[in-house]
């Protein structure tokens, strides 16, 4: 009798044809659409709280400078429910991320390696709290940054934000700082494929430098230097503990390698 020496998941995915996987793929989707769905329409419950929350520097600015100094401004008849719409949505992304992620963790799962699996589920654990923890942030540093930009609005005049517009602004700058976190994970991801050392990392810190401070520039306005002055820093350190942890894999795996009988320099080339 053959013996497949193939892991089961392998053999699983070897036996599946390709409408036996444009089926699964379906099923999954169809999963993962019902869980953002309901996502969404506990989103859509709580959006009075979630549109209070966003514009709560607005609020802040009315109350600083007198009354109807700043407002949230509906300039469509359907603006507003667009608006919630748009809330639910990313919200109930958020809330059904569970379930979609495990749908494409699962449906890809089979065709992976142990070691991929390993890695893959290490990425995810480190990238999330860092993705929480750039949105965290973000939300600090938003009422800052509305803050300092109402300073230029001339005497006698209004500052009214067109609700669209501002759930832009604030969606955007949050998901573009989170994902900044996010991206020293990449980085040790790259080292553990073997793409670039850790030493090569921590060398590169001129230019990973220069490139916070630009960033953390063009991410908030130029007269809120203490905002910018944060956020570079915060990415800045995240650069330099991917390097160093990076470093210690390096070293991690050069033992291994000497260990074996190789010569790690050939090995690592």
């Amino acid at each position: 009798m053959e013996v497949d020496a193939q892991p089961q998941g392998t053999k699983r995915d070897r036996r599946m044809s390709l409408g036996g996987h444009l089926r699964e793929a379906r099923n999954r989707l169809i999963i993962a659409v019902i869980g953002l769905a309901v996502g969404m329409v506990v989103a859509f419950i709580a959006t009075d709280a979630i549109i209070a929350f966003i514009t709560e520097p607005i609020h802040v600015l009315d109350a600083k400078h007198g009354t109807d100094f700043a407002k949230l401004m509906f300039s469509t008849v359907s603006e507003a429910f667009n608006l919630r719409l748009r809330i639910a949505f990313a919200i109930g992304l958020l809330l059904s991320a569970p379930i979609w992620l495990w749908q494409v963790w699962a449906f890809i799962m089979p065709g992976l390696t142990r070691k991929e699996i390993s890695y893959t589920i290490w990425f995810l654990v480190s990238a999330i709290p860092l993705f929480f923890a750039g949105v965290y942030v973000a939300i600090i540093v938003a009422p800052h940054v509305i803050e300092v930009m109402s300073n230029f609005v001339p005497e006698n005049a209004v500052n009214y934000f067109k609700a669209a517009e501002y759930y832009d602004f604030i969606f955007k700058f949050v998901i573009v700082i989170g994902v900044s976190f996010v991206l020293p994970v990449f980085m040790v991801a790259l080292n553990l494929a073997g793409v670039i050392t850790g030493r090569a990392i921590v060398k590169g810190w001129r230019v990973a430098v220069l490139i916070s401070a630009l960033f953390a520039a063009i991410a908030t306005p130029a007269a809120d230097i203490f905002s910018m002055l944060m956020l570079a820093g915060i990415l800045i350190v995240l650069y330099f503990a991917a390097g160093l942890l990076s470093m210690l894999f390096d070293r991690r795996k050069r033992k291994r390698t000497i260990a074996a009988g190789l010569d790690p320099d050939v090995s690592t080339a």
